[in-house]
């Protein structure tokens, strides 16, 4: 496993969580201070992952255009809950790896808010948004093949066992002064349907989608000479 890997996890386990936990002593828009921190923790496995290179702007715009399109395929499609966002986010980490996953994830999360209102759940939004890029980035690490059926089916299990359960508990934390079980299961069952109709939206853009993304994004790294996330190196 790479540094920037490693890196990757640590922050995801350890400093994100505590920036929350920190984060939501803090009153007004202390939301906006914990958003930034968390951009900030995730870009210093990012940038490990270019190595002993610095990242060029045109690899960055990349990226760039990738929060984009996340952040219209949440405001722009009408349907509620069938949002074409998190197969952009998992695309990005299966194309350039879990670091890239987690900050365009966290920071479509940040952007899209501007145009839903911004909370004390955003900071709890761009964990969860990011943590479907990174995991993404994990299971397709040097799997060359990448079909589009597997990854329709990978698309709607993390909405509806990982991102989907990481937003439907964060209420959890943020409003009731003690955690308990019944709470906890009752924000899973509550969030379920939300989670399976997102899944499903994700598979059928990762069917539709996935293949033809990937292999302009696949073009674009070998262009510019980006990190070959798929090869494992």
């Amino acid at each position: 496993m790479k540094k920037s890997n490693i890196a990757m996890l640590i922050v995801f386990l350890a400093l994100i969580p505590l920036t929350l936990f920190l984060g939501d002593k803090l009153p007004g828009k202390g939301y906006y201070i914990t958003g930034i921190l968390i951009i900030i923790e995730l870009s210093v496995p990012f940038f490990m992952m270019f190595e002993k290179r610095k990242p060029q702007a045109r690899e960055l715009v990349v990226l760039a255009v990738m929060i984009a399109l996340a952040v219209i395929g949440r405001v722009a499609i009408p349907i509620p809950h069938f949002k074409a966002v998190f197969a952009i986010i998992m695309l990005t980490g299966i194309a350039f790896g879990p670091e890239a996953g987690f900050i365009v994830g966290a920071i479509t999360a940040f952007a899209s808010n501007f145009f839903y209102g911004q909370g004390a759940y955003m900071p709890w939004q761009m964990m969860a948004y990011g943590a479907g890029g990174m995991l993404a980035g994990f299971v397709f690490i040097g799997n060359k093949k990448r079909k589009p059926w597997v990854m329709a089916i990978f698309g709607f299990l993390a909405n509806v066992l990982w991102i989907g359960p990481i937003l439907d508990t964060s209420h959890i934390f943020i409003i009731m002064p003690e955690i308990n079980l019944e709470a906890f299961i009752a924000s899973l069952a509550s969030g379920f349907p939300v989670n399976v109709s997102q899944g499903i939206s994700t598979a059928i853009m990762m069917l539709v989608f996935g293949k033809p993304l990937l292999e302009k994004l696949d073009r674009v790294k070998q262009k510019y000479g980006m990190p070959d996330h798929k090869s494992g190196n």
